[in-house]
């Protein structure tokens, strides 16, 4: 089976994270395709080929799809979409966005956030917060579907795939790109990071939070948040770990302060190793936490910065 894989682009760079992690999963369904597109895709059409397992690489540049809007790049998806029967990105901002119009463009269901690939036809993916598993069985022509990248393992780079040139497709016109902001950081970004350390509603306010960025700076993390701190105001909203927020699995996730309801633990329960301190020993997150300590957080987090040296 073919499979016509979306890579992660942001600006001219390639987000190998994500596009690793998918690729590992789509690489189940058959030889899979990437595509990558932007202003200039030609670096990130590069690295994309390193890969491991991907067949081909098809790069894209056109003025349309330098800033990632979802019309012109679903149009450019749905225009290749012939010779795929599998039709996968990574479950980002951007795959959430595009691939709903290249499903709704194709006249066929999308299968949101896949988190394991039974057969070609046959996928699993989680509802209600991640307490229940879905298994979706789809009878389309095209399955197009989003990969939920926490629970895959990223790809390696010793691939050699052949880079070819696409052709955009006409832009719909129906968006257009006017500014983007971001916010420049020496910390890893959240969603690939190895270590997160995150705090909650228990730091207290936007102040205290300080101390959480102590400790995630003494170990080279990244920093998170409950949606009780974000919704407080204690940290920015792009730092929101859980079920409206971002997914992560980092091979060491800490949480302080944050009691665990069940929109949190689903943005963060598939992380290798997790460390919870709260001083409530009854705290939900204390029953996926594989360490926990029963502490005051302004006693043991700055205890523990201490201690790393």
């Amino acid at each position: 089976m073919a499979v016509l894989l979306l890579a992660e682009v942001m600006g001219d760079d390639l987000s190998v994270d994500s596009t690793a992690k998918a690729l590992t999963a789509a690489a189940q369904l058959g030889d899979v395709t990437v595509l990558v597109a932007g202003g200039n895709a030609a670096a990130a059409a590069a690295e994309a080929a390193k890969l491991t397992g991907a067949s081909a690489v098809i790069a894209v540049s056109d003025a349309s799809l330098a800033n990632g809007l979802a019309e012109p790049l679903a149009a450019l998806v749905v225009s290749m979409a012939g010779d795929f029967e599998h039709i996968v990105a990574p479950s980002t901002a951007t795959g959430k966005n595009v691939m709903p119009r290249v499903a709704a463009l194709l006249d066929v269901m999308v299968i949101s956030d896949v988190m394991t690939i039974v057969d070609g036809d046959t996928f699993e993916r989680p509802i209600y917060a991640g307490n229940a598993i879905q298994t979706v069985k789809s009878a389309d022509a095209k399955k197009v579907m989003t990969i939920r990248t926490a629970g895959f393992d990223a790809a390696g780079e010793g691939g050699s795939a052949a880079v070819s040139d696409g052709a955009a497709a006409d832009n719909p016109g129906l968006s257009e790109w006017v500014e983007d902001k971001v916010e420049e950081s020496d910390r890893p970004d959240l969603t690939s990071a190895k270590i997160v350390v995150s705090g909650g509603r228990g730091v207290g306010s936007e102040e205290n939070f300080a101390i959480i960025e102590k400790l995630a700076d003494k170990l080279g993390a990244a920093v998170g948040a409950s949606r009780a701190a974000v919704d407080s105001g204690y940290a920015p909203n792009d730092w929101q770990v859980g079920q409206t927020g971002k997914v992560v699995a980092p091979e060491l996730y800490i949480a302080v302060g944050i009691s665990g309801a069940i929109q949190h633990l689903a943005g963060m329960k598939d992380s290798k190793i997790i460390v919870a301190i709260n001083k409530d020993e009854e705290a939900p997150i204390f029953q996926v936490a594989d360490y926990g300590l029963v502490a005051d957080l302004f006693d043991a987090v700055p205890e523990l910065e201490g201690k790393l040296g």
